[in-house]
């Protein structure tokens, strides 16, 4: 089974997709498995938890103090602006599990340096990441020895399933999914971001970090 474990939907101020297009475009791809993750917000699991059709992870991608934190799982919205150790505690008080998300991306990532015990996984690669990136957080998770999740970080539909996670077929619910990646059964593949698409979006980030008053997604 297909698992993309990193995907934005419409309760991400810069995504087009509504939650319900993205189950559809998961399902066309050939997905067994996605995870919403908008910033910070929990909102879109409510709408297509039920859809019949895809399994689909509770998440979000909560903007700590350091950067971005992936939580799988979880049973309720985690705040943002925490410290690290903070943000992981509330995670895991939610049921959920942490995960570094794209541990090296200039705007956004954590960093190296802020890498901790607690984190439960690392995001090894992701569709919106450099290949550079991608290589350093692969070479990051194996030498931390952690799991890992792969992500195509999709803010739009077409996007979808550019980076997954292939796990096994007899996965029936989320929690069995979560189950195979924590013991390390999960196989990342994913694309890398091409320098242009690079470039646009750096652009992009310092005019939103602008407009909303210095402030992180």
């Amino acid at each position: 089974m297909k698992a993309d474990l990193h995907v934005h939907s419409t309760f991400s101020t810069d995504s087009r997709s509504r939650p319900e297009d993205i189950i559809r475009a998961a399902v066309s791809m050939g997905l067994g498995c996605v995870a919403i993750t908008d910033h910070n917000s929990f909102a879109a699991y409510e709408q297509v938890k039920d859809n019949g059709e895809i399994i689909v992870i509770p998440g979000e991608e909560v903007s700590s103090k350091e950067g971005h934190i992936l939580a799988l799982g979880i049973s309720m919205h985690i705040p943002r602006d925490m410290g690290v150790e903070e943000t992981i505690d509330a995670i895991h008080d939610a049921g959920g599990v942490a995960f570094a998300a794209h541990p090296y991306r200039w705007w956004s990532g954590i960093g190296e340096e802020n890498i901790v015990d607690s984190f439960d996984g690392i995001e090894a690669l992701n569709g919106r990441s450099t290949k550079s990136g991608n290589r350093k957080s692969l070479a990051l998770s194996e030498r931390v020895g952690k799991p890992i999740t792969s992500g195509s970080d999709a803010h739009s539909t077409r996007r979808i399933g550019t980076s997954y996670v292939e796990v096994s077929d007899e996965c029936r619910t989320w929690q069995d999914v979560i189950r195979e990646i924590m013991d390390k059964n999960a196989v990342p593949h994913s694309l890398n971001r091409k320098m242009s698409s690079t470039l646009r979006y750096g652009f992009k980030a310092i005019t939103e970090w602008i407009r909303r008053g210095f402030r992180r997604m």
